[in-house]
Parts: structure tokens; sequence; C-alpha cells
């Protein structure tokens, strides 16, 4: 089982990143997607959920209507667009998928929103 993040980097107040995470060693239709961030000092924090087909997202209030995930089953890839980003947003970004008794985590990818 493998989940490889990619796409962080630094951008300044107001950009975007897309990130990406590529999946492969399990059945990845069948699994919920998330994503998580963490900032130093604080706890880990969900930032963004999609069902397995799609079709349900939800997100954490601090990002709605700035960040948007996606799923392209057919490439075992979830996707997380971040605009508008803020310095707040800074973390390192991990992805999780969850089915009932199995949870897989990425390496997780650095954001660093600065000017």
């Amino acid at each position: 089982v493998q989940l490889v993040e990619s796409g962080g980097g630094l951008v300044q107040p107001g950009g975007s990143l897309r990130l990406s995470c590529a999946a492969s060693g399990f059945t990845f239709r069948n699994y919920f997607m998330r994503w998580y961030r963490q900032a130093p000092g604080k706890e880990r924090e969900l930032v963004a959920v999609i069902s397995s087909a799609g079709g349900s997202t939800n997100y954490a209030n601090s990002v709605k209507g700035r960040f948007t995930i996606s799923r392209d089953n057919a490439k075992k890839t979830v996707y997380l667009q971040m605009n508008s980003l803020k310095p707040e947003d800074t973390a390192v970004y991990y992805c999780n998928a969850w089915s009932v008794g199995l949870d897989y985590w990425g390496q997780g990818t650095q954001v660093t929103v600065s000017s």
C-alpha cells in the first residue's frame, strides 16, 4: 500500500496550489479519501473528505469556499485544489485513505504560504 503526495511548495498569500495523492496497492475506488494538515505545534486537522465515488464532499470551515477536493478513480489519484491561500494554511498536508477497519497514510507534503 502506498500513498504519495506531491504538489506542495512555497506560495505567496492569495496564491494557489494543487496537491495530488497517487494511490497504489489497494482498491482505491472503495475508499473514502481525506486530506489532513498539521502545522508546527498544532494537532493534525481534517481539511477535506470525498466519498468513494466522488459524489459527496465535506470541508473544514477554515477552508470552505477556497479548497476543492476531487478524485479520479481511473487514475487512483485524489487532488486538493487550494486557492486564496493564507499564511495560516502553512502546514504539512497528508493524504489518507479510509474504509471500515482500514486506514492508510501518505508521507506528507509541505505547503508554505509566505511573502
